[in-house]
């Protein structure tokens, strides 16, 4: 099915985050050349700058708005798998080759879940104000 609108930013964040799953899981295996460090440093980045605020999005305006059409496994598969991600890179987490592989794989499935089935879903049960208010939420995380 063809992206709504309303969730294409979502849809353009996924694919930076599949790119960052796809380096970290290369650097986990030795056939990237950055360093393991820089590596965890940059995924720490990216996940504080794009992905806690995608997360933030999808928690606070996209998952009510599920919960309340009855996809209540949808929305709860979706917070945890978003709390799984944040215990793979907060303070104090393993920095391993083994760990960032982890976090690279728990990363993309997260992904290709929300763009096969909490998205797929979300547009064909949302309203419009609804979808609207999801793309209003991403326009103001972009100001």
């Amino acid at each position: 099915m063809k992206r709504s609108p309303e969730l294409r930013n979502l849809s353009v964040d996924h694919h930076h985050g599949l790119l960052l799953a796809r380096k970290a899981k290369l650097v986990a295996a030795g056939q990237d050349d950055t360093p393991l460090p820089d590596m965890w440093k940059e995924a720490e980045e990216k996940f504080r700058f794009e992905l806690e605020p995608h997360f933030r999005i999808e928690e606070e305006v996209l998952g009510p708005a599920l919960h309340a059409h009855g996809e209540i496994a949808l929305v709860q598969r979706l917070h945890r798998e978003h709390e799984e991600l944040r215990g793979t890179i907060k303070p104090g987490a393993d920095r391993t080759p083994a760990s960032l592989a982890n976090f690279g794989e728990l990363l993309e499935r997260h992904i290709r879940f929300e763009e096969r089935e909490l998205f797929e879903t979300a547009q064909r049960v949302l309203n419009p104000d609804e979808l609207s208010a999801v793309a209003a939420a991403c326009q103001a995380r972009y100001s």
